[in-house]
């Protein structure tokens, strides 16, 4: 009999601030377990997807080194086909100078 009594004289201001502390409570409780779900669900997905960005950059990383080498190559093939030009322009006079009868 005594605890309805309680209930009964409580205010209206104290149920609702009693009813909004209770709410709180309730969304601390909800967030705190939606926080470690998602913890525990994505972690093993992100420590997946890390790994592969490491070996994607690494992959980069080979790839780029195969570039600079590729430019490196294209440099010196140039610079081949430019002594192979004059060689070919040497050769044409040569030829030119032994169709010229004397």
């Amino acid at each position: 009999m005594n605890a309805q009594f309680i209930l009964l004289t409580q205010s209206v201001t104290g149920a609702v601030i009693e009813i909004i502390l209770l709410l709180l409570v309730a969304a601390v409780i909800g967030f705190l377990t939606a926080w470690y779900y998602q913890k525990s669900y994505f972690t093993p997905i992100i420590k997946k997807l890390e790994a592969e960005k490491e070996e994607l950059n690494r992959r980069i990383d080979g790839l780029n080194r195969d570039i600079a080498k590729l430019n490196g190559d294209i440099t010196a093939l140039k610079a081949r086909i430019s002594d192979l030009e004059k060689t070919i322009s040497a050769k044409d006079k040569e030829i030119e100078e032994l169709k010229r009868p004397k």
